[in-house]
């Protein structure tokens, strides 16, 4: 199936529209526990929309993309969030606290982040999914990717849930297999999928979207309206959950608004902001869905009218240089265009034999849900391994080969206590090669089976070679805070040189999570 520019124009138009729109709607509900009765904008918006950090964040995502391509990874995403994103609060400060502190992602999402497990990962979903519209097995390596900066499992299932529909939406338009490809790309087990199943099956059983918003929550307990609602007010229908465990509720709420809205996109926006918790991302991820699906024409004026098309934002640095903002959904959706043949490449995307621009190449049907791709005979690689990869694996690509350290726990030491890290080496070409592999160590420190080893990296046939060293380091009295260790490799014959960060935390001085 092919995509003409104007179509893909119009829904990406219709994504950031919907977005705008769901974000003004929900904002004056945000953090409330409750049932809610609201029919339209509730306050005077003087012709523009409210400032979201929804929306926001993505603008900062743009300019990564726009300068690094497709080659923009956790680690450039990190770095834009210290430059120009201001929030402190909750996952956005903690994730930003370990960054600062040299751990990279995913261990910057997941250490001493007790709202790891919340909503501000899959509101940034729909960059990815328009960057890579009709293939979700693109759009969600990018938004794990963006999800591991600053959270971890069901925060991180979230956005890859939303990324998959939002970029299938380019394709398909029923809410049923959109929601059946989400979930192929998580894990069955995962509090998102039972937050979004639970929902499915309140509305197929015929109960009323106040009903179903009581069993989502009782079934996927969470924290996010308790926390903002003063305790008087509260009815006591639902449970309080986990404190920071909010993405499976929510992403149940988002369901329940799209399946009871049945097809009306006011009805549907409305529901998910009367089922209160996190009410601005679940009503902006359904206008994003929704707008997608049948794109910015197919809005009603009526909701289009008094936001206009102006982005405001509240949640970026504006002081120091660096990036450049959109200032409007249609710029926004024009810059998006731009980088598309870049992001995806002329496989994809033709705008060479194009007299319009250029069109996409879309997958379609079974293609569109998660399938395992072939690495060789015996080896098959599946997005799901990536999603539930331990959070405690730092990734890093240097071209010819990449590497796998798995802190196998959150990155504390004690002195005289030895502490395993394991480094997976993978092959990235079609020969062998021959590694040194050398730490540099503070002094003092010991590690086996040795500070300098060598190691073939053979590339079998039809198979890429693989390496996998089990380290002990034994750290001596600790007198620092943190320490910065290195793994330095290198390709026998080659120029590549990898350079492997390692940071240690105090386990004296550190309060553990």
């Amino acid at each position: 199936m092919k995509l003409t520019l104007a179509e893909y124009r119009n829904k990406v138009r219709g994504c950031w529209m919907g977005k705008n729109i769901g974000g003004t709607l929900g904002a004056p509900f945000e953090c409330r526990r409750g049932v809610f009765d609201v029919t339209f904008y509730t306050q005077d918006l003087k012709g523009e929309a409210l400032p979201n950090d929804d929306l926001d964040l993505q603008l900062v995502w743009l300019n990564a993309v726009e300068k690094h391509g497709r080659n923009v990874s956790a680690t450039i995403l990190g770095e834009y969030w210290l430059s120009h994103i201001t929030p402190n609060w909750a996952e956005y400060g903690a994730s930003k606290n370990n960054l600062r502190n040299g751990l990279l992602p995913p261990l910057s999402g997941y250490v001493g982040n007790e709202y790891r497990d919340s909503n501000g990962a899959f509101i940034r979903s729909e960059i990815w999914a328009c960057l890579a519209a009709g293939h979700p097995d693109i759009a969600v390596q990018y938004a794990y990717e963006d999800a591991i900066v600053d959270h971890s499992h069901e925060g991180v299932y979230a956005e890859v849930l939303f990324a998959a529909i939002q970029s299938a939406a380019f394709v398909e338009s029923d809410p049923y297999r959109l929601i059946d490809i989400g979930l192929s790309y998580i894990p069955e087990d995962s509090g998102v999928a039972r937050g979004v199943k639970s929902a499915i099956n309140a509305y197929q059983s015929g109960l009323s979207w106040q009903e179903a918003r009581i069993q989502v929550l009782t079934d996927v307990p969470g924290s996010f309206g308790f926390l903002g609602t003063p305790p008087e007010t509260l009815t006591g229908d639902i449970p309080n959950g986990p404190i920071g465990w909010d993405a499976p509720g929510n992403a149940g709420i988002t369901i329940i608004g799209w399946l009871y809205g049945e097809g009306d996109f006011g009805e549907s926006l409305c529901i998910a902001t009367n089922c209160g918790e996190d009410t601005d991302c679940t009503a902006a991820t359904l206008g994003a869905i929704l707008g997608i699906i049948a794109g910015e024409q197919a809005i009603p004026q009526r909701w289009v009218d008094p936001i206009g098309d102006k982005i405001n934002t509240w949640c970026i640095n504006f002081c120091d240089r660096g990036i450049s903002l959109p200032q409007t959904v249609g710029e926004l959706t024009e810059r998006i265009l731009m980088q598309t043949p870049l992001f995806l490449g002329p496989e994809i995307c033709d705008f060479i034999h194009s007299d319009s621009g250029y069109t996409l190449e879309l997958l379609e049907g079974d293609k569109l849900s998660n399938h395992g791709q072939r690495v060789n005979c015996w080896v098959y690689n599946e997005m799901k391994d990536l999603v539930s990869q331990s959070p405690f694996v730092v990734h890093h690509d240097f071209n010819i080969f990449s590497t796998y350290l798995d802190y196998h726990d959150e990155p504390y030491i004690q002195a005289g206590i030895p502490r395993a890290l394991t480094l997976t080496i993978d092959n990235q070409i079609f020969m062998q090669q021959w590694l040194d592999i050398r730490w540099h160590l503070p002094a003092g420190w010991t590690v086996s089976p040795g500070a300098r080893i060598g190691s073939q990296l053979e590339q079998y046939h039809c198979n890429i070679g693989k390496t996998i060293i089990e380290f002990v380091l034994t750290p001596v009295e600790l007198l620092q805070s943190r320490y910065d260790l290195v793994l330095e490799i290198t390709s026998q014959g080659r120029p590549t040189k990898g350079f492997v960060p390692v940071v240690l935390i105090n386990g004296t001085a550190a309060k553990k999570n």
